[in-house]
């Protein structure tokens, strides 16, 4: 049986591709990342954006909140829909870590000796980490890359009336952001009940296909990755007006 490690955030989305891993090759060892604490995150984001911007994208924080309830009924609709499963696999060794990038990390993935190492929703992976990988690193990216990279690239895709680069991309990771060479890609269609935080479900499910594909082509050793003929852009999350704005002139929430 090939050894499979997970470095993920831990949420449903991201369990839906596991157990979709999971149902193919059996098992896997899933590390999980703990949230980047409140304040940290507020400082880099204030350092990267100025404080106009983090207001208005900690206000979109907390609209999203309200519209994710009201949004429910269609989130089991998609799983239902789709036959998902976004709650955590009993069978797999779940592994806590601090960090991607903490020596706990490196000491699980030289300790598990994986075949192959695929990455959902996780910190920045730094060069110690990279380093230490020596197998194909893969990450399931929620966008089309490289011209949807970064944050929430499949909501950024229909905000800009792009719907044929609404998708998701498994690549391989490098030290920037999003920019490795693509393996698959694949694309997915939002209706008018659909949301940023449905965004994400509909992501998940055509992740499936394409992650068991490219961990199938890495165990054989039939890996052929690319580099699209696409322009780069890494995007952020919207600020509450902006995120108000595109909702309100164009449907897409």
């Amino acid at each position: 049986m090939p050894s499979i490690v997970a470095l993920t955030n831990g949420s449903p989305h991201s369990w839906i591709i596991i157990n979709t891993v999971v149902a193919r090759f059996g098992p896997i060892t899933v590390l999980i990342e703990d949230p980047e604490p409140r304040w940290g995150l507020v400082r880099r984001r204030l350092k990267r954006h100025g404080p106009l911007a983090l207001a208005g994208q900690i206000g979109f924080v907390v609209l999203r909140r309200f519209i994710a309830k009201r949004n429910q009924a269609r989130l089991v609709e998609i799983i239902h829909e789709h036959g998902l499963d976004p709650s955590p696999h009993p069978d797999c060794e779940v592994v806590p870590i601090r960090s991607v990038n903490s020596p706990a990390c490196r000491e699980a993935l030289a300790r598990l000796c994986p075949d192959v190492v695929f990455v959902i929703g996780t910190g920045i992976i730094r060069a110690e980490t990279l380093q230490a990988i020596r197998v194909p690193l893969m990450n399931c990216h929620f966008g089309i890359t490289p011209k949807y990279r970064g944050q929430a690239g499949g909501y950024w895709a229909l905000a800009k009336g792009d719907p044929d680069h609404a998708g998701v991309t498994v690549h391989l990771v490098d030290a920037g952001v999003d920019t490795g060479e693509v393996i698959y890609q694949a694309r997915f269609s939002a209706g008018e009940r659909d949301s940023f935080s449905t965004y994400f479900y509909l992501q998940a499910a055509a992740f499936r296909a394409i992650t068991v594909k490219a961990l199938e082509d890495a165990l054989n050793g039939g890996l052929r990755p690319f580099k699209p003929s696409l322009p780069s852009e890494q995007f952020h999350h919207p600020t509450l007006w902006a995120y108000l704005r595109t909702g309100l002139s164009k449907g897409v929430w």
